[in-house]
């Protein structure tokens, strides 16, 4: 896809171009852009143009779009508030990994996260994987008909780990769907209402 970028043709200089919504892949805004670079099937700048450089209206990031490719992908996920800095890093990563096609990677952090979260929730360290899903789930922190996504997390994070296997979009989508709420369930929703004082 990189390659593929600057191979073949001719960049225009910055100029209107026909309307583009998208989600930007650096700031993650929905953003509509008309200015930008073009790109020419021929050197002499003749020809159909293959792509284009919408500048992003919101942080002026560069968003490559070429048929149906496009470079920088948005990061899945949302944001999360209230989250420990070490945990938030790693989601951050994750995010970061599928924005770059390295579904693999983000299952992977994933998976360590699912761990992570459990020890900061009263976990025994140094446990197997299954240990952590199911401290998760048998404690309330997986909504009551969702034990069938700590199963698939579980075969995913072992699929990703014990075997040649290469994980798709949708494998990281599932993880970081699931890390997400999770992470909005145990850290963002219980800050937006302040516990009452003692006694009431």
């Amino acid at each position: 896809m990189r390659e593929a970028i600057f191979k073949h043709g001719t960049w225009s200089k910055l100029s209107a171009l026909p309307n583009r919504s998208f989600v930007c892949g650096f700031c993650s805004h929905r953003v509509s852009s008309i200015v930008g670079y073009s790109k020419n099937a021929q050197r002499d700048g003749s020809g159909q143009i293959i792509g284009a450089l919408h500048i992003c209206p919101n942080c002026t990031g560069p968003n490559y779009f070429f048929a149906d490719s496009r470079f920088p992908s948005p990061a899945l996920g949302n944001e999360v508030n209230n989250v420990p800095a070490d945990l938030y890093e790693l989601y951050q990563e994750a995010r970061r990994c599928t924005g770059e096609g390295c579904y693999t990677a983000a299952v992977l952090i994933c998976r360590k996260m699912l761990m992570n979260i459990a020890v900061t929730q009263g976990a025994d360290e140094g446990k197997a994987f299954i240990h952590y899903v199911s401290f998760l789930a048998d404690n309330g922190y997986v909504p009551p008909n969702g034990r069938h996504w700590v199963d698939h997390i579980r075969k995913k994070g072992n699929e990703a780990t014990h075997e040649i296997a290469i994980m798709k979009e949708e494998d990281a989508k599932d993880l970081i769907v699931f890390i997400e709420m999770l992470l909005r369930f145990i850290y963002e929703f219980p800050a937006m209402v302040p516990n009452p004082p003692a006694g009431n």
